[in-house]
């Protein structure tokens, strides 16, 4: 319980902020509770505040990366309150969350605010007892009670300091004297009988108890069992404990007491605690073996902390997508598990090591360790690539024995270093290091040794993943057009966005055409799907709207010709498409649509709307479909915004109403610089960044014409 000791005070609005979130779990009905603040330089969620359970066990999500598939990140990402009814749900939309959390419990994540911006999330946990659905009353005590944490976020102004270790709020006062006549009748009773508070600690033991578990009552009250009984302290043991305390449901087990006595405990929960009643296993039921017993380790939370730990990191790891995504989560996941302060993740590369990650180090230093040969006599680093064989280093005087020059390069005082092995063959090397001396436990180094086979598949997978990746957007950008003609009177800005994660090719195209001196045609377009297919087909459809557009064809006639060509060839996928002819003499647009978003028309008073246009089908459908041209005036210092549905389909939230928050914000907004204004408006509708779909926007400004 190292990591857990003693703690400083909390500060006023520290304080009112626990106070928060023990009302909440109250007035909610929730077993646990937990108070996130987003670290915006990391982008991590981190875990200032939790009650309900012992502190160790909230251990593997003390910190999650923003951008992970998880209940807290996804309600701070999307600005929404996320409710999860089960763990059958949790597992279906949260796997990974699952593997760390397999117990019988509802849970919701609400998002709240700073002075500005998301800052975290209340999150609240109720057991299996309760009614899985989430009906309007719940729902509005958790959004009333993120509001009331939003409101002391916003009145302390300056963000919170984020604790190295969350702080353990007591959510329920728990009364722990006996009177007389319950004192009485507990030890009346046969066997022994123990109350646990709701973080674990034992806050009643009967003299019964006492002799059952060979201890004195003394030495218990106030601990955690398995830290006052070393026998106890068994994955299978915390896993029960872990049941009742989350899912609120009756359990039991077997456990030997040194040296061969059996003994049975049932735990029965309640919101505010376990009882423990103890007695001797009958001869019968006994397990026919005895099990060795396993001696305690010297440090690190429970035994089932520990095996749920590594399962949380591997489940982490298997989201890694590319070569950044496997830096940050080492960063973010496994440096604070192990209370390292240093990273550095490096790959062989025609015998030299080339550093593709770090933390904790300052640039000059990663400056004089990158392109090392892996024969290297500065670091043991080449050494345990060529071996296998990680090396753990406690402290400077060991290192320097044998490579002196590494302690002076880096001022480290303790490292791991973990060989990434992938069938046989050597990835690279991650080294974990320490700002002072440090012992790894047996437990630590098999558990560190376990976690470097994990680390070498996600990072092997994630050089591919990039390589790919790259290769897949040199082919986008090669179909787009590398650069927007210069049409007198026409301003002109324009922005292809690939889907933050997926390797595949998107369709969203655009392109503008100089027609002649005085118009030009806009547009922009989306192929369904993300492949090889419909980045061709995308390349076919502006190749054919090409055509026609310089061939003097009007817009309806531009896609209706364009949608013969498509149906000519039954490319198997549709395509969504809006044509713009603009004439910059006579101040007028036509636009014909194929199903494809309107545009947004900021006017030259500013005001601001979506154009009224009718659409015909999508290209592709029908042969001989029509596409009604709609013409609008287009005065001087009129603003255009044409884009593809990934700007506005935000999971969680009705396509319409992103659009009118996109509307009034483009209203609202300084227009004079185009390219800062298409960042502007995506980060609009994604302020957290990672858009789950390819986004193409296209922004067109009137202005007069030289003479």
């Amino acid at each position: 319980m190292s990591r857990h000791g003693e703690r400083p005070a909390a500060r006023p609005s520290e304080q009112a902020l626990d106070r928060a979130l023990a009302t909440a779990v109250r007035r909610t009905g929730a077993a646990v509770g937990g108070i996130y603040l987003l670290d915006a330089r990391q982008q991590v969620l981190c875990l200032v505040a939790t009650g309900g359970l012992p502190p160790e066990y909230a251990d593997p999500w003390t910190r999650i990366v923003l951008a992970t598939q998880d209940p807290v990140a996804d309600a701070v990402r999307e600005d929404r309150l996320v409710w999860v009814d089960g763990l059958e749900e949790l597992a279906r939309r949260y796997p990974r969350a699952a593997a760390a959390q397999p117990y019988r419990f509802c849970m919701a994540a609400a998002p709240v605010f700073g002075t500005d911006t998301c800052r975290g999330a209340l999150l609240l946990l109720w057991p299996a007892g309760r009614s899985p659905r989430a009906g309007h009353r719940e729902r509005a005590r958790m959004t009333h009670a993120a509001h009331r944490i939003s409101g002391l976020l916003k009145a302390a102004g300056e963000p919170p300091a984020i604790p190295e270790q969350p702080r353990v709020v007591q959510v329920r006062a728990l009364d722990t004297r006996a009177p007389q006549a319950a004192l009485g009748f507990s030890e009346r009773l046969p066997g022994g009988s123990l109350a646990l508070d709701t973080e674990g600690r034992v806050v009643f033991v009967t003299s019964g108890a006492a002799r059952l578990l060979d201890c004195d009552a003394a030495s218990l009250l106030g601990r955690l069992p398995w830290q006052a009984l070393p026998w106890l302290d068994d994955p299978a043991y915390g896993d029960k404990y872990r049941t009742a305390l989350l899912s609120r449901e009756p359990v039991s087990f077997h456990a030997l007491r040194p040296p061969g006595t059996w003994l049975d405990f049932y735990l029965f929960p309640d919101p505010d605690g376990i009882s423990v009643r103890v007695i001797e296993t009958a001869l019968a039921d006994r397990p026919p073996t005895l099990a060795p017993v396993r001696p305690p380790t010297a440090t690190g939370p429970a035994g089932v902390s520990r095996l749920y730990r590594l399962m949380h990191l591997s489940a982490v790891l298997t989201e890694a997508v590319g070569v950044r995504d496997v830096v940050d989560l080492v960063a973010a996941e496994i440096l604070p598990a192990f209370d390292a302060q240093g990273l550095v993740l490096s790959v062989a590369d025609a015998g030299r090591l080339k550093i593709t990650g770090y933390r904790g180090y300052r640039p000059e230093v990663i400056a004089c360790l990158d392109g090392l040969p892996l024969d290297t006599g500065i670091t043991p680093a080449g050494k345990v690539i060529a071996t296998g064989v990680p090396s753990f280093v406690t402290d400077p005087d060991e290192m320097a024995r044998n490579y002196p020059q590494a302690p002076r390069i880096s001022g480290k005082q303790a490292w791991a270093f973990l060989p990434l092995i992938v069938s046989g063959r050597p990835v690279g090397c991650c080294i974990l290091s320490y700002e002072r001396p440090h012992t790894f436990t047996a437990d630590e180094r098999a558990v560190l040794t376990s976690l470097a086979g994990l680390i070498a598949q996600a990072m092997d997978r994630a050089r591919l993943y990039d390589a790919k990746h790259q290769l897949a957007h040199d082919l986008q950008q090669a179909l787009l057009p590398r650069r927007l003609p210069r049409v007198d009177g026409l301003d002109v800005a324009a922005r292809y966005l690939p889907a933050s994660h997926g390797m595949d090719i998107g369709g969203d195209f655009y392109d503008v055409i100089r027609l002649d001196h005085h118009t030009a045609a806009a547009v922009i377009g989306d192929v369904q799907g993300h492949s090889a297919a419909a980045a061709a087909l995308m390349g076919q459809v502006r190749t054919a709207v090409h055509a026609h557009a310089t061939a003097g064809a009007t817009p309806d006639q531009v896609l209706a010709r364009t949608n013969r060509v498509l149906t000519d060839v039954e490319p198997d996928l549709l395509v969504s498409c809006l044509y713009a002819h603009l004439d910059l003499t006579g101040h007028q647009i036509t636009l014909a649509s194929a199903g494809h978003p309107p545009p947004l028309m900021r006017r030259p008073d500013g005001h601001t709307a979506p154009l009224t246009v009718d659409p015909g089908p999508l290209l592709g459908i029908h042969a001989d479909a029509v596409y009604p041209p709609t013409t609008v005036p287009l005065p001087v210092h009129t603003l255009l915004a044409l884009y593809t549905d990934g700007l506005v389909e935000v999971p969680g939230r009705e396509t319409d109403d992103t659009t009118a928050g996109l509307t009034d914000h483009l209203a609202r907004t300084d227009v004079s610089d185009l390219g800062r204004l298409i960042d502007d408006l995506v980060h609009h509708s994604w302020p957290q960044g990672r858009h789950t779909d390819d986004i193409a926007l296209l922004l067109l400004r009137t202005r007069p014409r030289r003479r």
